[in-house]
């Protein structure tokens, strides 16, 4: 299948500047990424999805390509999903698609419950609310001996504590948990990012509550979906719990939580089944 023109622009927003990609044609799907990760993310799901939809993937503020205009900064759910609404407006008129991932997926769910009108459907995959789950104060305390490790002994070390807390060896929930590791420069950035994802993203986003009441009139246009290999893992229970509380059921998607650079063909098939259907 041949590549698709990919077209980069930025985009100023109150802040920051937002890199962004677009390709294909047709209705917008804003794809949103998780944690340390930027656009690169969704580069093996992308030229399938622009045969559908006119595909913007952008680099969240703050990483790597998304300059902040003053120095680094607590984020949050609710900062990132407004960022994204810029984005929607400034690219359409008509309500888009959102697809998002781990931290990505808590942008998207925010972005559905506060700007509506600028959302047809939103896929959140894996959306780390621990918040929602019934042992939420042991999750909490795990992903704060995350930042703890961080701190007292390094990347390297508290990237271990994650995956060792979010697998179970399988390789579908935890950090490095791809197939195919991604290009050299693409690692790159992502091991630049982890460290302002460590401080300044990952409690603020585990630690988020969306408001389920806000949420619950547009249940409709709310795909909460997790992967078939992320069965009984941490990250799928929150899906799971998403799910319940707003009576829906879980959509599962090909591999586990970082599903799209696991098995991109046979996710993208997915995604493009779920947008679509009526």
């Amino acid at each position: 299948m041949p590549k698709a023109t990919t077209t980069v622009r930025t985009l100023k927003v109150p802040g920051a500047t937002l890199r962004y990609e677009t390709r294909g044609f047709g209705p917008v799907l804003l794809l949103v990424p998780g944690g340390g990760a930027d656009a690169a993310l969704f580069d093996g799901v992308a030229d399938a999805l622009a045969r559908h939809f006119t595909v913007v993937a952008y680099d969240p503020r703050g990483r790597t390509r998304s300059p902040l205009d003053g120095p680094p900064e607590d984020q949050s759910p609710q900062g990132q999903s407004q960022d994204a609404a810029l984005l929607l407006a400034a690219l359409t008129d008509e309500p888009a698609y959102v697809a998002g991932t781990s931290a990505g997926a808590v942008v998207a769910l925010d972005l559905l419950q506060r700007h509506p009108e600028l959302v047809r459907r939103v896929v959140a995959h894996e959306p780390p609310l621990v918040g929602l789950l019934p042992d939420a104060a042991q999750q909490h305390r795990f992903f704060a001996s995350v930042v703890e490790t961080y701190r007292a002994q390094g990347l390297e070390a508290a990237m271990a504590v994650m995956a060792a807390g979010t697998d179970d060896g399988r390789g579908a929930g935890g950090a490095g948990g791809e197939h195919n590791p991604p290009p050299a420069d693409v690692m790159a950035r992502v091991l630049a990012n982890l460290p302002s994802f460590l401080e300044r993203e990952l409690l603020q986003f585990t630690g988020h509550m969306p408001d389920l009441d806000a949420l619950a009139p547009y249940a409709d246009r709310l795909v909460p979906a997790a992967g078939e290999d992320s069965y009984g893992l941490l990250l799928r229970r929150p899906t799971e719990a998403l799910a319940e509380r707003l009576g829906s059921a879980v959509t599962d998607f090909p591999g586990g939580h970082l599903g799209c650079a696991e098995q991109p063909a046979a996710f993208a098939d997915r995604l493009i089944g779920v947008l679509s259907a009526p």
